[in-house]
């Protein structure tokens, strides 16, 4: 199966019990280890089409394939283990408040751990090691064993993240992972899950508000509005004129995380920070 795409929608249309369409005729292909970031404003559909990629929502039409398998034709036992291929990055991550951060953190791995593993780690964390180097990369080490209860929401979006870079899935889908946090902390986060691409050859999928940073740091962009993809191209091929358009039903500039540099389209995504720099 290693030859098939990471995620394939065909003709995916997705309604939601109140009426609203959230998926039109969606049809896209992503290959493996392809860092893709999924753009558009707000209502656009790009949440959904993650929730569908991960087989957390099951599509009303068209075929959805993730990791060369069909979720929802899967047995109860194969769809719970290809769900631990898959790692979903929330934006607002549904963490228990009163559990601890190495809890939440570990918790990437249940899909994989025994039932007496997974029990015994909510007693006694069986991976400080992993966990505390997962919170490392986003600047987090110092909040190990505290209550999530404790953490802002930007921290708390980090928490989320380390989970998942803990948790090493083949397909990684992140929904505005970064609405949450500055500029300087949003780069840093986005620049590790492309580090966790180029060093583990995990798949990227990730919707973003901020079009500087899916320009800056993802080999694809595809623009999303009224549930449709506008337009799917490499990030050298995205122009101003094209981004403009995508958001001119918002009736306001691009929505960036900071200044804007177009000529960086151009160029490939900036190498991992050397090992122990943390900014």
């Amino acid at each position: 199966m290693s030859d098939l795409p990471a995620l394939a929608f065909e003709h995916v249309g997705l309604v939601h019990a109140n009426g609203h369409r959230a998926l039109r005729d969606v049809t896209l292909s992503i290959e493996r280890g392809a860092r893709v970031a999924i753009i558009g404003p707000s209502g656009a559909g790009k949440t959904t089409l993650l929730r569908v990629a991960a087989s957390a929502l099951r599509a009303g039409e068209g075929r959805v394939q993730a990791l060369g398998q069909h979720p929802w034709q899967l047995s109860a036992r194969s769809l719970k283990r290809l769900r631990a291929r898959i790692g979903l990055i929330h934006q607002a991550p549904p963490v228990p408040p009163r559990l601890r951060v190495v809890t939440a953190v570990l918790a990437g791995r249940l899909g994989v751990w025994s039932a007496r593993r997974a029990l015994m780690s909510l007693l006694v964390p069986s991976d400080l090691t992993g966990a505390h180097a997962a919170l490392a990369r986003l600047d987090l080490a110092d909040r190990l064993f505290d209550r999530c209860d404790r953490l802002s929401g930007g921290q708390l979006q980090r928490v989320g993240m380390a989970r998942v870079l803990y948790q090493a899935p083949e397909l990684i889908l992140a929904d505005e992972p970064v609405s949450a946090l500055d500029p300087a902390l949003a780069d840093l986060a986005v620049g590790e899950l492309i580090a966790q691409n180029q060093q583990t050859g995990a798949t990227l999928v990730a919707s973003l508000h901020a079009v500087d940073l899916a320009m800056k740091w993802f080999e694809r962009i595809v623009g999303m509005r009224a549930g449709s993809v506008v337009f799917d191209a490499p990030v050298g091929q995205v122009t101003q004129d094209m981004l403009q358009a995508l958001y001119a039903t918002e009736g306001m500039a691009l929505p960036t995380q900071g200044a804007v540099d177009w000529q960086a389209a151009s160029r490939p995504a900036p190498a991992k920070n050397p090992p122990g720099v943390c900014r």
